[in-house]
């Protein structure tokens, strides 16, 4: 890449538009993360389907009410096609079968062996850990089952079905391995509220290294956080001096914990090796004990203990298991698949249905799935009346275009695909296939509806040259949430107008992380950068001067100007220069207007979806449209929106 390519690359590259597809990544949780290992069972560890064995006494009647989904075929018409309830299962099958299968084998495994000692699971038992769960975090409960489902996806079937049966049945199987002992209670009160030691760490590798350092600081130890910052191998704790979280006791190495508790405020310890490095502390202060009586937090203490080991003893029982349990994975073995239509997988003989996989994958992403097929229908449909389609070149220059933006290129500066390909998918977990319909099919479709639509002219290239290499404004800035803290702030600024004093200022109150920890210093505002209000305002400072407060969307902000860049003086007809910017801006333009193609589609579709029980159509029939079908066989599911 050239000098001038460098300078004309944009401050903030934007993500490949399959990044921004990133729901639709998101995995199923499993029941047991400990149980990972069905993915890779063994493709000869085969066993002759038999009839299942009795059901382990295990109510699976969910203690929470089950969202309703439509029993009809249909659970989409877009612009009067039908998504059919097939094919949203077979959609969610593609996605998200391995690991929807996985954690039903894992149930079934639990099940099973929960049925042979004997062992039941009630409703009311379910309830009142869900109760226990929510009080554990100071939250009612249907605040708490709330919280599961908009920040971690997870709906109140799936937390009482998927995650709180299993712990409940892994907890009377676990039995008196859960005992919680006194001694094992004494040190997690010490651990939690005891005293702790706040310290400054060195990590070196070499023996004679610590000991001369320790020489040094033992005579010396101001001379700490300088030692620590100049020859900590310990990254983290160097770049502050060696500072480090607060030591306990009982939590980790025990060496460690020994050297800290014997040292006093602002002595050095002598080295401690641990593993391949020899540690040296400085005690900075002895924070005293909580003073919190064990009786008032014994219960709390007892019940963390017994999760921690529960999730011990899930590896080990899930391992056990493991080795006596006969499992076949049929959905991912295209000759068991013959062998054994409608079949998935088996658990000791015991089958698990496509049916039941289909069933579980629509209740967990079914309506996040549909989403995307109606997205995908409608791109279908656009492409179609345009007259044109998306081939297989149309889909490679796409994954070149984005291996080209992220680097993975080969020696002669090529898009490397294969590579890029592997990146992808491994990074996001999915397969090939999955990649090339959900994300890059997508991209070239719009890229394939508007790409004749985008010119770049004159005006363009103008202000794509100013925004690269034109002049720039050196500055500082404070950025706010309210404007009474915004004019209190500016009034204090203006009173003493220093540099220092805005530095201040920034560190204090300003609440982008960035300005507050630089202390107001933000990248140089040039024209043409996305920010038109601020830059307006900031070429009519000069160094020195301060800006009125300038709103930008909801925050508020304040400049203090330091001075101005040169700005580069290459020339809008140097070729070079103007082949940049051409593919630069081209770029852009493109992404705006496939969004806003997009956004066009969907603003003059009719989608009824179903599954969600919403409904949307344009204001008007536009010409050409394809006529609604009136389908009373149908009805959507809760209120139309």
């Amino acid at each position: 890449m050239s000098s001038k390519e460098a300078a004309a690359r944009p401050r903030a590259v934007a993500n490949s538009e399959w990044k921004r597809r990133a729901a639709w990544l998101l995995g199923a949780l499993a029941v047991l993360a400990a149980a990972s290992w069905f993915r890779n069972s063994e493709p000869d560890r085969h066993a002759k389907a038999a009839p299942a064995p009795a059901p382990a006494a295990v109510n699976d009647e969910a203690p929470l009410p089950r969202v309703q989904r439509p029993e009809h075929d249909v659970r989409a018409i877009v612009n009067g096609q039908d998504i059919s309830s097939q094919d949203l299962a077979d959609a969610c099958v593609r996605r998200y079968g391995e690991e929807v299968l996985e954690s039903l084998v894992n149930k079934r495994l639990i099940s099973n062996h929960c049925a042979k000692r004997g062992i039941e699971v009630t409703q009311e038992e379910i309830a009142a850990e869900v109760d226990r769960m929510a009080k554990r975090f100071n939250l009612g409960r249907e605040q708490w089952l709330e919280m599961l489902q908009k920040e971690r996806g997870i709906s109140p079937n799936q937390y009482a079905r998927d995650i709180i049966w299993p712990t409940l049945a892994l907890r009377k199987l676990a039995g008196a391995q859960l005992q919680v002992t006194p001694q094992e209670l004494n040190e997690a009160y010490e651990r939690e509220f005891g005293e702790m030691i706040r310290a400054r760490l060195i990590a070196v590798g070499d023996a004679a290294k610590a000991n001369q350092l320790h020489q040094q600081l033992a005579a010396d130890p101001e001379a700490f956080a300088r030692a620590a910052i100049e020859h900590s191998e310990d990254v983290n704790s160097a770049s502050v001096g060696g500072l480090i979280q607060p030591i306990r006791r009982h939590l980790g190495d025990p060496a460690i914990e020994a050297a800290a508790f014997a040292l006093q405020p602002g002595q050095v310890s002598s080295p401690v090796l641990v593993g391949h490095q020899y540690i040296l502390l400085k005690c900075e202060a002895r924070i005293p004990a909580r003073a919190v009586p064990l009786a008032t937090v014994q219960d709390k203490i007892a019940e963390q203990i017994k999760d921690e080991k529960l999730r011990e003893t899930a590896h080990d029982l899930f391992g056990s298991l493991q080795q006596t349990a006969t499992i076949q994975n049929v959905l991912n073995d295209p000759r068991l698949s013959q062998t054994m239509p409608g079949v998935v997988a088996t658990v000791n003989g015991d089958r698990i249905m496509r049916k039941e996989l289909e069933k579980e994958c629509v209740l967990r992403h079914g309506e996040e799935v549909l989403e995307t097929e109606i997205t995908h229908l409608l791109l279908e449909q656009a492409l179609k009346a345009a007259g044109v389609s998306v081939t297989q070149a149309d889909m490679d220059a796409e994954m070149r275009h984005a291996a080209e933006l992220s680097g993975v290129v080969d020696a002669s500066g090529q898009a490397d695909l294969a590579k890029w390909i592997e990146a992808v998918t491994t990074d996001s977990g999915v397969s090939r296939d999955q990649y090339l319909r959900d994300a890059v099919w997508p991209s070239a479709a719009l890229k394939k509806l508007t790409a004749s639509e985008v010119v770049v002219d004159q005006t363009d290239l103008q202000k794509g040259y100013e925004a690269n290499f034109g002049e720039r404004v050196i500055c500082r800035a404070i950025v706010l949430d309210n404007l009474r803290r915004a004019q209190e702030v500016w009034d204090k600024a203006r009173r003493n107008p220093s540099l220092e004093n805005f530095g201040d200022l920034a560190a204090e109150y300003s609440i982008e992380p960035t300005s507050k920890a630089l202390r107001g210093e933000v990248p140089p505002l040039g024209r043409h950068g996305g920010q038109p209000q601020l830059e307006k305002v900031a070429f009519t400072l000069q160094p020195g001067q301060l800006s009125g407060i300038v709103q930008v969307e909801d925050k508020f902000v304040i400049l203090r100007a330091e001075g101005r860049t040169q700005s580069q003086d290459l020339g809008l007809d140097d070729p070079e220069v103007r082949e940049i910017l051409q593919r630069d801006i081209y770029e852009k333009k493109l992404r705006l207007a496939m969004s806003q193609k997009f956004e066009e589609i969907r603003s003059r579709a009719r989608v009824d979806n179903y599954l969600a029980g919403t409904s949307y159509a344009p204001e008007k029939a536009s010409d050409g449209q394809a006529e609604i079908r009136q389908d009373t066989a149908v009805r959507p599911t809760s209120g139309v929106r």
